[in-house]
């Protein structure tokens, strides 16, 4: 990367805010599979609930890059993004993702479905990500190192595999969390492994090298939408404890009674009458 480019122009705020973008799409997408592998979830549901997964870990990688895009800079240059590339981008990332969450959730983790999958996956969110490079131009033109554009490939595709492997193989909630934190340090990595490849040749130099309000606001306003989809996930995803919780704690929750029956709180409950969710019903 020359001297003319940062990636951290405004400090430590943009990396950490898009890992924990990344976090929250890999978290979001991990149990909203868990509740599509649930016994009883029918064919339907469970093709939504893996839609709705893959929506949520594309938005999450997605949202990373551009909120880590907002503390790029080049030294004497103003950028700008076409729009519709942009947006091309994010349904990419979000089709890739779920063409590796539904291989996976319908023909299981095996070696060869996994690596598939994650094959798939990986190479699609790398394309994703230079995709979102190539919507952008300013006063000169880019060039990548070889070397640093594969690792950052290789990383996306063994990040996605890893997380294809956790989303049918982690059920409970904070293996689940601990699963997504390690997946967000893996999508950030890739991207600013991809980032460390870019070398770029100013051509007509500006007088104003800071990140312009318009790119900004622009960012921001793309970055909104894919934000919104993760906040309705997580509202759905809060009021569903079969999610929350998964199929294994599903399975050791304590004995209910029925409401008709209060004066029974203080018996015994004998195994035989022991009652299951109402989910399970």
């Amino acid at each position: 990367m020359s001297d003319t480019v940062s990636n951290f122009h405004y400090g430590a705020v943009t990396p950490i805010a898009a890992y924990l973008m990344a976090c929250l799409g890999a978290a979001l997408g991990l149990r909203c599979t868990t509740r599509s592998m649930l016994r009883r979830a029918p064919g339907a549901r469970r093709a939504g609930w893996l839609t709705l997964g893959a929506v949520s870990i594309g938005c999450g990688i997605w949202t990373m890059h551009f909120i880590a895009m907002m503390g790029f800079t080049i030294q004497g240059s103003l950028m700008t993004y076409d729009p519709a590339l942009t947006v091309l981008s994010l349904v990419v990332a979000i089709a890739v993702v779920a063409v590796g969450i539904f291989l996976v959730g319908y023909r299981g983790a095996s070696p060869a479905t996994l690596g598939t999958a994650g094959a798939v996956t990986g190479l699609g969110v790398a394309a994703m990500h230079y995709m979102g490079m190539a919507a952008m131009s300013g006063h000169g033109s880019i060039d990548y190192d070889p070397l640093y554009v594969g690792l950052s490939i290789l990383i996306a595709v063994v990040a996605a595999t890893a997380a294809l492997w956790a989303a049918v193989s982690v059920h409970g909630l904070w293996a689940s969390v601990g699963a997504s934190a390690i997946m967000g340090v893996a999508v950030t990595g890739m991207h600013y492994t991809g980032m460390t490849a870019v070398t770029v040749h100013v051509t007509d130099a500006v007088a104003n090298n800071q990140s312009s309000a318009s790119l900004l606001s622009f960012l921001l306003t793309m970055v909104a939408g894919p934000v919104v989809v993760l906040i309705i996930v997580s509202v759905i995803v809060m009021f569903d404890p079969e999610v929350v919780l998964g199929d294994n704690d599903w399975n050791n929750a304590q004995p209910i009674r029925p409401a008709q029956f209060p004066d029974a709180a203080a018996a015994p409950v004998p195994d035989s009458e022991h009652v299951r969710p109402p989910s399970a019903w």
